[in-house]
């Protein structure tokens, strides 16, 4: 890269442009800030935030968190230290993903937060007022007992959050898995709404979920909670399924990489490296094909593999093609021959999976394998 070219790496108003210039110098980038009116600068919109291009990386890896302009919440964040989010339906996946979540919290020195949800049934049973024959609303005479039913609700989860415990202490008094401190709580709600909230209010390292197996009849996500979560939250996710052989760090070797080639890999990837910074990863670089580019993206595939030699050396990367036509194919044959371990994609708020590929073939690649995937937003 050129030290000396400026490149762009945001566009703010004044005050935003000046907390982030403040932000990057504060970790020992040189900013420079372009289309300040002169006249009266408080007023000027579009500024233009610059650094050389050699320090794109480290600008990369401060700018990527979405809370940069409240520091208060992430300096509370970095106080309490890593936070591993296991959201909990007390079934034996959601076991088996809750003590992957305590291996990796461990090598975070982090804690666990278990969270259950349940839905209000005055929620999914309808609206809690009725139209009387005086075309006034009055209260349905059956909320007294849906509310009963919530108590009862709230006191089940609470009994099984209880047995769930217990069944983790046992098996870390058992050596099974890391003595990793955790917290608990149940909630009301929509479970994909209150994970999404929790992580917003206190910014978890990743959310480590357990999905069913694909031998299992419920298998398609679309629709599902994870899926919602996938396509909503702006935190990382690891979705473990069922039937995985992965059971500790230790087991996790073979990783294939989804690249578009665009700028936001940069992002994805520090994200992995900062998840697994002490395990000697063997990464495939897979170019995700498009209508435009049916082969993908050779050059651009090569240009990235070059970037993460030189700033990821605890990784050993490879590159694969996939084509556009034979996508699945591409990927099954790949799984077979380098036997994969985690799918790592970078997401974006629009649903990528559907932006990528045609939502059937991402559901085939990404839902209907037996391989974790950890999906980063960008």
């Amino acid at each position: 890269m050129n030290s000396d070219r400026l490149i762009t790496v945001a566009i703010h108003t004044y005050d935003k442009a000046h907390q982030l210039k403040s932000i990057l110098e504060s970790e020992g980038l040189k900013v420079v800030l372009q289309n300040v009116n002169l006249t009266n600068p408080v007023i000027s919109s579009g500024i233009r935030v610059r650094i050389p291009e050699n320090e794109l990386p480290l600008a990369l890896r401060v700018i990527e968190n979405i809370e940069i302009f409240a520091p208060s919440a992430q300096k509370d964040a970095d106080v309490n230290g890593a936070q591993v989010l296991v959201p909990v339906d007390f079934s034996d996946y959601s076991l088996q993903a809750t003590a992957l979540a305590f291996h990796i919290a461990e090598a975070h020195k982090g804690t666990i937060h278990l969270l259950h949800t349940f839905a209000d049934p005055i929620m999914t049973n309808g609206a809690a007022l009725q139209l009387s024959a005086t075309m006034t609303f009055e209260p349905d005479t059956n909320i007294i007992e849906e509310e009963k039913e919530d108590r009862t609700l709230r006191n089940i989860a609470k009994d099984r959050m209880k047995e769930f415990e217990n069944v983790l202490r046992e098996k870390i008094k058992d050596g099974v898995i890391p003595p990793v401190k955790f917290t608990s709580e149940i909630s009301e709600g929509l479970p994909e709404e209150v994970i999404d909230d929790y992580a917003t209010t206190h910014h978890p390292l990743l959310i480590v979920m357990g999905t069913r197996g694909t031998n299992k009849e419920n298998r398609n996500l679309v629709g599902s909670v994870t899926a919602e979560v996938l396509d909503n939250c702006r935190t990382t996710v690891f979705t473990v399924p069922q039937s995985t052989p992965l059971r500790s760090l230790a087991d996790l070797h073979k990783v294939v990489y989804f690249t578009t080639t665009q700028q936001e890999d940069i992002l994805a990837l520090d994200a992995l490296y900062r998840v697994f910074p002490d395990i000697s990863l063997d990464v495939t670089l897979v170019g995700i094909p498009s209508r435009k580019m049916p082969d993908g993206n050779p050059a651009g595939l090569n240009n990235l593999l070059d970037y993460c030699k030189k700033n990821y050396p605890a990784y050993t990367f490879a590159i694969a093609p996939m084509t556009m036509k034979n996508a699945v194919e591409d990927f099954s044959l790949l799984q077979k021959e380098r036997h994969i371990d985690l799918i790592v994609l970078p997401t974006r708020r629009k649903n990528i999976f559907a932006r990528i590929f045609n939502p059937t073939l991402a559901h085939k690649l990404l839902f209907h394998s037996d391989i974790p995937m950890m999906s980063i937003p960008v």
